[in-house]
């Protein structure tokens, strides 16, 4: 080995040798000084957001958190260690903002230690991770005597955790809490089991919606009776959860709480599918049909109409379903998933959302009513219909085969803002009646008067679905070290969070929560699909027309086997036993045809998603292979030349 080869090994080693040096004081800094992250992302999933900015900076009194986490590498998860330094690395930069209010504390929940007593006080339990061995990770939130406790920090809800946080010092900042009210058909506050039932020792109690329990860690939820016929006015929202069969004098209620400077949030449903009772026999054909639910009367008023015999189905918004286990999922255009081409990015409520789930939503028409202002939250696609509510609810693939699309696209959630004016411009429904009735003898005091139109801007949110607030369409919930563990599915629960605070709370928690879910859809694919299921289902449609027309001619001919007056069995002609024979040779080529039409179908479905993938996942490490070798080859070249 020449001096030349052994200087420049010696250089090279020196030069390695130099950067790992230079790495590990980048880091050790890194580690000393709290300078800001660095977010990369597209959607700042990692940048705290304006909101909590905000609040932050609003703080006049000292607010602490105390941190605590289990320090022993024995016992805690690889994944949750690397956890535990995410949050630390978020309330380094909350205390950035807090202008000196914020006070972090952190602790080592050893057992039998003052900082496990200090957890258990604060609220925050221990997760048993084997006999006789716990792990904490979760934080009380303090101010003055108010605290907000955070039992675990799940991984799961990393997106969550700076809207958690910041909730849970608005909580403890917060004097009283706003006051929301709910009237609706459904359980939402949870079920006693059935007396029969629980004899037979079949019956749970069904606990509270899980919307419902997260606007309880916020405001004073009051239930609200479907019947009433008046609103409390210090209630500081009033929130409807599919109102089936409400009454006028309740519709009246709600005319005159708005009116007075009350605000609303309405979920109507034109098929409510968790309104549908089981048959206990397991018969699914004997299930009562889902119910509907209106506000016929105020809608009327306000220049809308809801038409609960109809619901929305959108090509674009299909997905395919099995809804009883081990059956073969099928394309559902009427359970929409709605992405951003549905979802109005522009408004503060929805700008974050990024996908919902809509299980057979209605659709608002008309024009609002003269002082209205509309804002569409939520709507379909072009290609979409209104179809049946009843023949959607029975078959998916027949809506997808008479599919036609009306070029419109169909509200499914809206804002409407304004003047609003009296739908009963008589006053109370049945008023008259109610005082020819009264005892001339037993004299009532009378009716205030009915308010004719709201003296301010009032404001209502609608929406054609509430299903979409029921558990199963929202949230995953599991069983994770004895905690009950939830993952967001979409973004169902938080707009319906982001609604409600925007109406009733604090407007400032929206750009928090919108943080919750960020998909990235594959709209192309989704479109490159739906041209392939185009391409082949004129065709199935005329191989399944054919073969009806087969099965009808073989029924017709056997049944002229029967003769109707005597009982007497016909023996067929050559002929009629030819065609026979032929009609189902014929059926049974059809149905071989069509098995394979529908084969082809998803087989170019799952080539195109194929193709794709591996164009994803091959594409940057062949281009920075082919740099590679490219620079060799350049690098050897002028090697050659010296």
């Amino acid at each position: 080995m020449n001096n030349k080869q052994s200087g420049f090994i010696a250089y090279s080693f020196a030069g390695v040798a130099i950067m790992l040096v230079l790495l590990v004081i980048v880091n050790v800094i890194a580690g000393l000084v709290s300078l800001p992250r660095m977010d990369l992302t597209s959607e700042r999933l990692y940048t705290l957001s304006d909101g909590t900015k905000d609040i932050l900076g609003d703080l006049d009194t000292d607010v602490e958190i105390r941190f605590y986490a289990t320090r022993d590498d024995r016992l805690m998860p690889a994944q949750l260690k690397n956890y535990i330094r995410h949050v630390e690395d978020l309330l380094n930069e909350y205390a950035q903002y807090a202008n000196g209010h914020l006070k972090i504390t952190k602790f080592n929940p050893e057992p039998d230690s003052d900082a496990a007593d200090s957890a258990a006080m604060d609220g925050v339990t221990g997760q048993m991770v084997s006999i006789g061995e716990s792990i904490y990770l979760g934080m009380a939130i303090s101010m003055l005597d108010t605290t907000v406790a955070i039992p675990f920090l799940d991984p799961q809800r990393e997106t969550l955790l700076e809207y958690d946080l910041t909730r849970a010092i608005t909580q403890v900042v917060v004097e009283d809490k706003p006051v929301v009210g709910v009237m609706s058909a459904l359980p939402v506050f949870g079920q006693q089991p059935n007396p029969m039932m629980m004899q037979m020792g079949q019956a749970q109690q069904q606990p509270p919606w899980f919307i419902i329990g997260q606007l309880q860690q916020d405001f004073e939820v009051r239930e609200v009776p479907l019947a009433s016929e008046t609103i409390d006015s210090d209630l500081d929202l009033l929130v409807l959860i599919h109102p089936k069969d409400i009454s006028q004098g309740a519709q009246f209620a709600v005319d005159q709480y708005l009116l007075g400077g009350g605000k609303v949030v309405a979920f109507l449903d034109p098929l409510a599918i968790v309104d549908q009772t089981p048959n206990p026999n397991g018969n699914n054909m004997m299930d009562p049909p889902p119910s509907s639910s209106n506000l016929d009367s105020l809608l009327a008023a306000w220049g809308l109409e809801f038409d609960t015999s109809k619901v929305v189905a959108d090509r674009s918004f299909a997905r395919e379903i099995a809804f009883q286990r081990g059956a073969q999922p099928q394309m559902q255009p009427c359970f929409l998933f709605v992405d951003e081409q549905g979802i109005n990015s522009s408004d503060v409520v929805t700008s974050q959302t990024d996908q919902l789930m809509l299980p057979f939503p209605g659709g608002f028409t008309g024009t609002p009513a003269e002082g209205l202002e509309q804002t569409v939250l939520l709507h379909s696609t072009e290609q979409s219909q209104l179809v049946d509510a009843f023949m959607a609810r029975l078959s998916g693939e027949q809506v997808l085969k008479d599919f036609k699309p009306s070029d419109k696209e169909y509200d499914l959630a809206m804002r409407l803002t304004g003047q609003f004016k009296t739908a009963f411009p008589e006053g109370k429904p049945g008023a008259a009646a109610e005082e020819e009735d009264l005892d001339s003898e037993d004299p009532q005091p009378p009716a205030p008067e009915a308010i004719k139109e709201s003296a301010e801007g009032a404001t209502v949110l609608l929406f054609a679905d509430a299903d979409f607030l029921f558990d199963s369409f929202g949230v995953s919930q599991q069983n994770f070290l004895g905690a009950r563990m939830v993952q967001l599915l979409n973004g169902n629960v938080p707009l319906v969070q982001a609604s409600i605070e925007q109406m009733a709370g604090d407007e400032r928690l929206i750009s928090v929560r919108g943080r919750a879910t960020m998909n990235r859809p594959f709209t192309k694919i989704r479109q490159m699909q739906d041209v392939a299921r185009d391409n082949y289902q004129a065709k199935i449609n005329e191989l399944e027309e054919k073969k009806r027309e087969a099965e009808q001619k073989i029924n017709d001919i056997q049944r002229t086997r029967q003769d109707a007056n005597q009982g007497q069995r016909f023996v067929l002609t050559p002929e009629q036993q030819a065609e026979l024979e032929k009609l189902k040779e014929t059926n049974k080529e059809v149905a071989k045809e069509l098995k394979e039409m529908r084969r082809n179908l998803r087989k170019d479905v799952d080539s195109l998603q194929n193709r794709l993938r591996w164009a994803n996942i091959a594409a940057v490490p062949a281009l920075v292979t082919l740099f590679g070798l490219f620079s060799a080859y350049r690098k050897s070249k002028k090697t050659a030349a010296r």
